[in-house]
């Protein structure tokens, strides 16, 4: 193998080492400068209202910076340090050089991390409170109102069903999709993976007189849309896989094979795949 070759090679392979937890690191660092800019500086701001409006009295703030602030604010007094010094004992303009001040630590400085704590722990306490029977109660007159909002009704369900599907817990998914099978579909010798999500329809059931299973066909590597299919029971192939491991076979196009489900490597270009339809 050339030196060409050995180079590609070590390059791609520590490319796929490290580009997993680059693209970790990004998503995570990239949500918190998301939220430090979109939510924190809001409650930051709030919380240096609240301590001014709280303790303004026992609050300091430097001459300096009242002065720092009047010749910022009105560039006239400037060479002017009677004028200057009068608008210094103002309550209005100690009041606002002290916002400044403040902000400069609690929105700018290191006490800006407090906003994002309590944007999380103020997530928490939500969620507690609407996993409550009140809470819950509670939740559903919103939703209702929100289901029936002229507007918000044609955006909100689909919105709701990808942020359920996606921020929901795996021991809760099993309440949505009872079990990983295979299924010959789309046609028979073709097998596709699926999430058992049902016992099938009633009708269907008493028309053939067999057991059906709903079974969501979903499409990669895009699984929140597929296709949904009733199978006959005995026509489905419990798979020994969690859903998470479905999903990331699905996502990935079948390259990460759920552990000990792997069967060998697919044939080298030139070998035969297989003799085909007989």
């Amino acid at each position: 193998m050339s030196l060409t070759k050995h180079l590609k090679s070590y390059f791609l392979r520590g490319l796929a080492v490290l580009l997993p937890t680059i693209l970790t690191v990004w998503i995570f660092v990239w949500a918190f400068i998301f939220i430090q800019k979109s939510i924190s500086v809001h409650i930051n701001r709030g919380l240096v209202r609240i301590m001014v409006l709280a303790a303004e009295d026992r609050l300091t703030v430097p001459q300096e910076k009242i002065e720092s602030y009047l010749l910022a604010t009105k560039p006239e007094l400037r060479g002017n340090p009677g004028e200057l010094a009068i608008h210094a004992k103002r309550p209005e303009v100690r009041r606002r050089a002290l916002v400044e001040h403040l902000e400069q630590t609690w929105v700018h400085g290191p006490g800006a991390i407090a906003g994002f704590v309590i944007a999380v722990v103020s997530v928490c306490v939500l969620g507690a409170i609407l996993a409550s029977v009140v809470g819950r109660a509670l939740w559903r007159t919103v939703d209702r109102f929100i289901m029936n909002a002229p507007v918000l009704r044609r955006v909100y369900p689909y919105i709701k069903q990808v942020t359920d599907f996606l921020l929901t817990q795996e021991e809760e998914q099993g309440k949505l999709f009872s079990r990983v099978v295979a299924v010959e579909y789309p046609r028979k010798g073709v097998w596709s993976i699926g999430l058992a999500t049902g016992a099938g329809l009633k009708k269907v059931n008493d028309s053939v007189q067999k057991e059906f299973l709903t079974v969501l066909i979903p499409n990669s590597p895009t699984p929140l849309t597929g296709y949904v299919v009733l199978v006959p029971k005995e026509q489905t192939l419990a798979l020994d896989i969690s859903i998470e491991e479905a999903f990331r076979f699905i996502i990935t196009a079948g390259v990460v094979v759920p552990l000990g489900q792997g069967v060998g490597s697919l044939p080298g270009a030139g070998e035969p795949l297989g003799s085909g339809p007989q």
